[in-house]
């Protein structure tokens, strides 16, 4: 296992940090660097430059846009990305809907559908939560009927994030009421103007309107709008919610994030000094660089270890650890901005407007720990599949 950069890699790292930083709007990357949310134009912008690239899609099929890229390239790209404060094209429609299409649709899904996806012609929301369905997913109720050369869909989905800009829903929906609950479940695309879709938005901690609320009052869906087999569609989530932990541990994103507390810690005077010199903040941030490093590391060993083509358990260890290292580096910004961080509502009156940002995405990050499987979930992962308990 070789985990230091080779040549090649090294100098494919140096050219997409050129192209980050100059080929992406500075005001959209100053913005997603200050915690701000960048608004819907700005990741449509973003992820369209991008494609013209070939950089928005790197890891699908050629045929669709693809490179064929190394797993360790793929790694250098996301960390890069995150690092320059560019905003990630839309997880929904590149590291999941697309993906599932791209192998489970058929050729005119595939034609209808990748390149507006890749585009962000189409923005996709995620339906798979509900109110009694979360961790439990197989627990879904929103059915799905038959009839003719439509279903007639009923039922609600919860915290489906960004649902207020999206176009169309994937979903997972019950098609057999009789058959044990994995196997009734079929992945249906919906379009969310169609008549009888409600979408409410729901207010979280941070004050943001993220997450929404989205309910079906007998939806009539063209039935071409099933991805594959009808009650299949429980192999089809698995085989997203794999793709959907692909860089969830955003080594980049924490390390940027410690990089600017480093920044204002350095700005602020404590005593004769300044606060990044306090022996018990230097600790934390100390602690926090060595973590990160450490992760950095696994991230680097599973992703030389990904020839084969088979999941990598250890992914757990990437999503439980990097989620609770983003909440640390949100954490330390928000000690580092201290009172600064009190008038969230300043605006562009506060002195230095990333800091009244602070507490907000602090709190916002508090879901990281939940999405994409939970903690709770992931040690369970780690304990059978990695220790064998």
């Amino acid at each position: 296992m070789t985990l230091a950069l080779s040549d090649d890699d090294t100098t494919f790292r140096h050219q997409l940090r050129h192209f980050f930083r100059t080929e992406i709007p500075a005001d959209i990357r100053q913005r997603v660097a200050g915690f701000e949310e960048p608004s819907r134009d700005d990741l449509v912008t973003v992820q369209r430059i991008l494609n013209r690239n070939g950089l928005a899609v790197p890891h699908w099929p050629t045929e669709w846009g693809g490179r064929d890229w190394t797993p360790m390239q793929l790694t250098i790209w996301r960390n890069e990305l995150q690092l320059a404060g560019v905003p990630e094209p839309l997880a929904f429609n590149t590291n999941m809907v697309g993906p599932v299409i791209a192998q489970f649709g058929s050729q005119e899904q595939k034609e209808r559908f990748l390149p507006a996806t890749a585009n962000l012609d189409i923005w996709w929301a995620q339906g798979f939560s509900e109110p009694d369905a979360g961790s439990d997913l197989a627990s879904l109720k929103t059915r799905a009927v038959r009839d003719g050369d439509h279903y007639i869909v009923t039922g609600q989905k919860i915290w489906t994030t960004l649902a207020q800009h999206a176009d169309w829903i994937f979903a997972l929906v019950r098609t057999d009421p009789d058959a044990k609950k994995q196997k009734g479940i079929s992945f249906l695309l919906i379009d969310l103007t169609s008549p009888g879709v409600i979408v409410r938005p729901i207010e979280l901690i941070d004050g943001s309107c993220e997450v929404n609320e989205i309910f079906f009052d007998e939806v009539r869906v063209p039935a071409t709008g099933l991805v594959g087999e009808e009650n299949a569609g429980w192999d089809y989530a698995k085989f997203l919610l794999g793709l959907e932990r692909t860089g969830v541990a955003k080594v980049g994103f924490s390390k940027l994030k410690l990089s600017q507390a480093k920044v204002h810690a350095a700005a602020v005077p404590v005593g004769a000094g300044v606060l990044l010199d306090d022996p018990l903040f230097a600790a934390k941030v100390a602690e926090l660089e060595n973590e990160l490093l450490a992760l950095e590391i696994v991230q680097a060993k599973v992703a030389s270890d990904s020839g084969s083509g088979r999941p990598n358990p250890v992914s757990s260890l990437l999503k439980l650890r990097g989620s609770e290292l983003q909440q640390a580096s949100t954490e330390l910004l928000m000690d580092a901005a201290g009172v600064e961080s009190l008038p969230v509502d300043a605006g562009s009156t506060h002195p230095t407007p990333g800091s009244a940002r602070a507490v907000p995405a602090y709190l916002n990050l508090r879901k990281s720990t939940i999405y994409s499987g939970s903690s709770e979930v992931q040690r369970s992962i780690i304990a059978r599949s990695i220790l064998g308990l």
